[in-house]
């Protein structure tokens, strides 16, 4: 499905399903040189359970047109912005990562418009090393090994994930190349990470959010340690922390335990 939104299309995924107003909605945004089939099981399962699913490519990458978002701001602008286009006063946010901070951001500017937070593998703040930004400008093969070590906590992923045998460090590395050449006059995988770097707004934006909001942590993540994310829970004001067994690739290391933390957060 491609929407109209700040002067460009973008993209969003709905699990096969017309978008139907009458509908709850839920808004997936995915992290740093990811897309919108990060979320599969959890996207198709709420698609087939009475949820509009809008699963989106983060602008100027992937299949969405327009300008990369250069901070966590502008992304949170761009999302408020889908939301206006389809006609939708009221939706669940569900980020990981980079999302994470962009579902945040975006519930704090406008809280009356979203009715449930899920922050996916999420940390405040979220730095990421020199050695990171410059090898993803210099050496993006060498960044995205990189960022593959530290993601994943196993090799092969339940069968509900990807199906039976998928190698998740191949999978993830072909996905984030993929991504990195959608955009040739924009390297996405430094922008991401700068944004990440540099959003210093978390502790200001949390309390400001007043919807439920989840935070779901991989037990084993060293992108995003466990004990980050629980610090920027002491300043939400209704939060839920649930931990998986997984590194920072939750959504295919932990499928199913994702999935049900998801649904039970957004049907209570």
């Amino acid at each position: 499905m491609l929407i109209p939104v700040q002067g460009a299309d973008l993209y969003a995924y709905t699990g096969g399903k017309a978008f139907d107003a009458a509908k709850p909605t839920v808004v997936f945004i995915h992290g740093v040189l990811n897309d919108h089939s990060v979320w599969i099981l959890q996207s198709r399962y709420l698609a087939n359970h009475g949820w509009n699913v809008l699963a989106i490519d983060l602008p100027g990458q992937g299949k969405s047109g327009g300008k990369p978002p250069e901070s966590v701001e502008e992304a949170a602008d761009a999302v408020l912005a889908l939301l206006k286009a389809v006609g939708v006063d009221q939706a669940a946010l569900v980020g990981h990562s980079f999302g994470s901070l962009i579902a945040l951001e975006a519930a704090a500017r406008a809280p009356a418009q979203v009715s449930h937070l899920a922050m996916v593998g999420t940390a405040y703040p979220m730095k990421v090393s020199p050695a990171l930004l410059d090898s993803a400008v210099n050496a993006p093969e060498k960044a995205i090994a990189m960022v593959n070590t530290f993601s994943h906590s196993t090799l092969c992923p339940p069968p509900s994930a990807l199906g039976p045998g998928t190698w998740l460090y191949g999978g993830s590395r072909a996905l984030m190349r993929r991504v990195l050449a959608s955009n040739p006059q924009v390297n996405v995988f430094y922008t991401g990470f700068k944004a990440c770097d540099s959003y210093a707004g978390g502790e200001q934006a949390m309390p400001a959010v007043h919807c439920p909001t989840l935070f779901l942590i991989g037990k084993h993540d060293q992108m995003t340690p466990p004990k980050s994310a629980k610090a920027l829970a002491q300043h939400a004001r209704l939060a839920k922390i649930v931990e998986v067994n997984a590194g920072h690739a939750l959504m295919t290391e932990a499928p199913d335990e994702v999935l049900f933390a998801l649904r039970d957060f957004l049907s209570a």
